[in-house]
């Protein structure tokens, strides 16, 4: 990539791009992902597919071209950890933290965006790549590549979108949780709704956490030991796991609990009464 190549495409750091262009023909995850990222960023952005690049085009090119946002080329980028970039990768590099917290975009690259990435850059499988990869049509086909790509880009995008909102949601629900925990024993934690809580209460004092069910009644979980650790710091009792609700109330001496998991993360019981009894007996 030459200098005013590296040049002209940082603008698009600054500027909001109004065309997009990637490669045309059979199309992957990686240029599907791309797009529809583009298309959630720059929701006016127009974006073609095609052979080569026009030498006059003045817009965002990716995974074409061997600029910034190809890694066709020999000297493409390589994370630290050795996983390459592809064009999904090399957006959400520059990109993600607009759309996501600056730690959340690290987390989604390393979940999400560098399996793709390596899928597309060395064959190596990725159930989400095998799914992008289907809607290209079969080779009896009449159905216009053109047009399943859309359908693929269309479908990444629901899916992205999903994910931001979610995050998103996430962090409007912090306020809700700390303001439940200060009121809160330290131990069991009470929600009036069931919010998004783990990233405030994980680490914390808090034993259980008790949330309406959208089932009816009230869930008791029990709280991890970090956010992206799933073992638990407390247990229901090993006796419960799995058992009826017969046999739960005959074991437990609470006849509104309902169910133990088989795992021991999650009760459920039919009244607050009953579910702060449980938490409890948590140990």
């Amino acid at each position: 990539m030459s200098d005013n190549q590296n040049k002209d495409e940082l603008k698009w750091l600054n500027e909001e791009p109004k065309y997009g262009l990637t490669h045309a023909g059979q199309f992957h995850s990686d240029d599907v992902f791309a797009t529809a990222f583009l298309k959630i960023l720059f929701p006016k952005i127009k974006i073609t597919r095609a052979f080569s690049v026009p030498e006059d085009f003045d817009g965002i090119v990716y995974d074409i071209g061997f600029g910034r946002y190809d890694h066709h080329q020999a000297d493409k980028e390589i994370r630290e950890n050795g996983v390459p970039y592809a064009a999904f990768g090399l957006l959400w590099r520059d990109f993600g933290s607009r759309v996501v917290s600056e730690r959340e975009a690290k987390k989604f690259d390393k979940n999400f965006v560098q399996p793709l990435d390596e899928s597309d850059n060395t064959g190596n499988y990725c159930a989400m790549a095998e799914v992008m990869a289907n809607f290209n049509p079969s080779w009896d086909s009449e159905i216009p590549t053109e047009s399943r790509f859309w359908d693929a880009v269309s479908i990444a995008k629901r899916f992205l979108a999903n994910y931001i909102e979610r995050y998103n949601s996430s962090k409007r629900a912090d306020s809700l949780v700390e303001e439940a925990m200060n009121k809160g024993d330290g131990t069991t934690l009470v929600l009036e709704r069931h919010l998004p809580w783990k990233r405030k209460v994980c680490k914390s004092t808090y034993k259980s956490v008790i949330y309406p069910s959208n089932r009816g009644g009230y869930s008791i979980q029990i709280v991890p030991i970090a956010y992206d650790d799933n073992t638990l710091s407390a247990n229901f009792p090993e006796e419960w796991r799995g058992k009826t609700p017969e046999e739960l109330a005959s074991l437990s001496g609470i006849d509104g609990l309902r169910f133990c998991h088989a795992s021991g993360f999650l009760a459920a019981a039919e009244t607050l009464e009953d579910a702060l009894k449980v938490a409890a007996l948590v140990k």
